[in-house]
């Protein structure tokens, strides 16, 4: 069988930042991403979607998808759930043999499938758009951006990434005045705490809040943390996820467990400033449009006490 993929390489090369349209091209495509990059003959009408932030933004953008992951999705993006579209595997495991059979124009992966690039690659022409979590927001439009021009959406694109713009740009004002902030995750009755430079340090790099410390591991799970560490740091803001409800795990609530004597103690706790994030937008989606527009707008609305 031929690796459409080694064809699609074979083309001519013309170097691009992002995309380049297919009116430029005389009908050809390269688009650059976080894999390397990827030429296709013309604009693709039938899309499969593993990365749920890239599901969120063609969503916004009213482009249409043929194929996505079975996953747990948000209320605004539960339409994907039905018959409509086909389910080829999991966030993590592509159905390879359902891929195939769709014979898509494009697939494209993205953070928790990002290690399934080359097994897909292999089956359909394929893109990474994994957000930089050290750059996010500035990553993530750079997505929005490179998926708007390849759809012909860049009108849309532009008038949101203003409202994500001006959403954000009022949420660092009030941030600046705000005191520090600290954000963790709950699950099964455990606890990470996240700073700067972390998988969630978009609250501090972008959103603007000052961190509470900025000594906290950097990995994936972040930093294990206790309620002794919560009332050790003392932040002014306590910003809460609550990954049990993102993926619809019964028990109890990130509510439930941080209501004790020690987290009590705290300035934030005092002040009724702890913040229960949106969990599916922080936990599942990241760096969609809608999501990060609501991200941005809820921060802001806590900060400003609204």
């Amino acid at each position: 069988m031929i690796n459409r993929r080694t064809i699609f390489s074979a083309t001519i090369a013309v170097v691009a930042m992002f995309v380049v349209p297919a009116s430029a091209l005389a009908d050809e495509i390269r688009i650059e991403h976080a894999k390397g990059e990827t030429v296709l003959p013309d604009r693709p009408k039938k899309v499969v979607v593993f990365d749920l932030a890239t599901l969120d933004t063609l969503d916004a953008l009213g482009v249409e998808i043929a194929g996505v992951p079975n996953a747990k999705f948000p209320a605004y993006l539960s339409k994907y759930s039905g018959d409509a579209y086909a389910k080829v595997g999991s966030l993590f495991e592509p159905d390879l043999e359902a891929i195939n059979g769709l014979q898509p124009d494009l697939v494209i992966v993205g953070g928790r499938s990002s290690a399934k690039y080359d097994a897909v690659a292999a089956v359909a022409p394929t893109i990474d758009l994994t957000v930089d979590p050290g750059n996010f927001v500035a990553s993530a439009k750079k997505n929005v951006d490179t998926l708007a021009v390849l759809f012909g959406k860049e009108a849309g694109a532009r008038e949101k990434l203003t409202e994500l713009d001006e959403a954000i740009a009022e949420t660092r004002e009030a941030a600046a005045s705000a005191g520090k902030g600290l954000i963790v995750l709950t699950t099964g009755g455990k606890m990470s705490a996240y700073g700067p430079g972390s998988r969630f340090g978009v609250l501090y790099s972008d959103y603007g809040v000052t961190p509470a410390r900025e000594d906290l591991k950097i990995s994936n799970h972040g930093h294990a943390a206790s309620f002794e560490l919560i009332l050790e740091t003392n932040p002014d803001w306590l910003f809460v996820i609550d990954r049990d409800a993102a993926v619809g795990r019964e028990g109890q609530s990130a509510a439930q467990y941080l209501d004790n004597e020690l987290v009590a103690q705290t300035t934030a706790w005092k002040n009724g400033q702890v913040v229960y994030l949106n969990p599916a937008n922080w936990y599942l989606i990241g760096a969609g449009l809608q999501a990060m527009q609501q991200n941005a707008e809820q921060i802001g609305k806590a900060l400003r006490k609204e």
